[in-house]
């Protein structure tokens, strides 16, 4: 099967990930039909969100286009028939296995068989999810960040039964998008960064509750410390850059310390259950008033434009004498 990008792509969901890869789609070439179950949101929220994105892009640099050019090319509705044309659909709605078993069942009512299908599942196997498909092999993970718009970051999942050729298709379409795709050959939950950033939240969640450090003080040595170099680098050059002989010997004895903690920390569930959730409604971690919340949005908003502008340009310098018999 070779695929064949008629530059028209699906997207069932229009939360903050649908509207933000939609977005990211628009930048890039693709037409987009934009489908969501949820009413209110063809009718306002996500069309604000996708404009506010393309707005911020054009006075950030990161495109010479107005708004208006990209939208001609987004078509909003809640009928699952508007996504006959597409060679890709994505599944963008919560992590909810029945939730997300019935938009895959109304999706495959609606497309041919050819027709890839992807989920942006953030922890779910993609081998589980595939299963509840039709045609189970034409199905993948494409788990992106967020803003889409600006990071190059992209995971691309093969399912046990998604053809690795197929993958490697999409990974190769991925690029044209303006990202650095990482194809995951073999599936497993959480996938590759959400596996090591879960392994860091455990510890930081270890140190806190543990009396090491307070969560401010977490935050200050992660932002400081691989908050830096990891944007350059990545963890196994890092290693190469400043001499693995020494992680070789740190690990034999830190390794065994470390948190294997498997129930969910009290700290989190703690605010969890009393209805925090972060900036939202100013209710986390920390406190936040609305206009602290305001002002953090904004500036993690900017920041990933920032980064987006110096980490590709350093991409650029170091590609020239990046060894292609590096694995990676």
């Amino acid at each position: 099967m070779i695929l064949k990008n008629n530059s028209t792509v699906g997207i069932v969901g229009l939360g903050l990930m649908g509207a933000s890869i939609a977005a990211a789609l628009l930048l890039n070439g693709q037409k987009v039909v934009a489908v969501s179950p949820i009413v209110s949101d063809v009718d306002s929220s996500a069309p604000d969100r996708i404009k506010h994105s393309l707005e911020v892009c054009l006075k950030e640099g990161l495109t010479t286009k107005t708004p208006d050019e990209f939208l001609q090319n987004i078509r909003y509705t809640s009928d699952y028939s508007h996504l006959k044309n597409c060679w890709l659909v994505m599944e963008c709605v919560s992590e909810n296995l029945a939730i997300k078993q019935e938009v895959f069942k109304k999706i495959e009512a609606c497309v041919s068989d050819e027709v890839i299908m992807t989920s942006n599942t953030s922890a779910m196997p993609i081998s589980l999810l595939q299963n509840h498909c039709k045609v189970p092999e034409r199905f993948f993970g494409m788990h992106w960040d967020e803003p889409a718009y600006t990071s190059p970051f992209l995971e691309i999942v093969c399912g046990e039964k998604s053809p690795i050729k197929i993958g490697e298709q999409l990974h190769a379409i991925a690029t044209t998008w303006g990202k650095e795709p990482t194809l995951v050959r073999k599936d497993i939950r959480g996938f590759i960064t959400n596996r090591i950033m879960y392994a860091m939240y455990r510890e930081a969640f270890n140190l806190v509750e543990g009396g090491y450090a307070t969560v401010a003080d977490v935050d200050r040595a992660c932002k400081n410390d691989g908050g830096r170099w990891m944007a350059f680098c990545g963890l196994f050059r890092y290693m190469d850059l400043t001499g693995l002989q020494a992680y070789h010997a740190v690990m034999k004895d830190l390794f065994p310390e470390l948190s294997t903690q498997k129930t969910v920390p009290k700290l989190i569930d703690d605010i969890a259950k009393a209805g925090g959730n972060g900036v939202t409604n100013g209710h986390g971690f920390y406190k936040y008033t609305p206009e602290e919340a305001k002002k953090w949005k904004e500036n993690f908003e900017h920041f990933a434009f920032d980064l987006n502008r110096l980490s590709t340009d350093y991409a650029k310098k170091m590609s020239d004498i990046t060894s292609k018999n590096n694995p990676g």
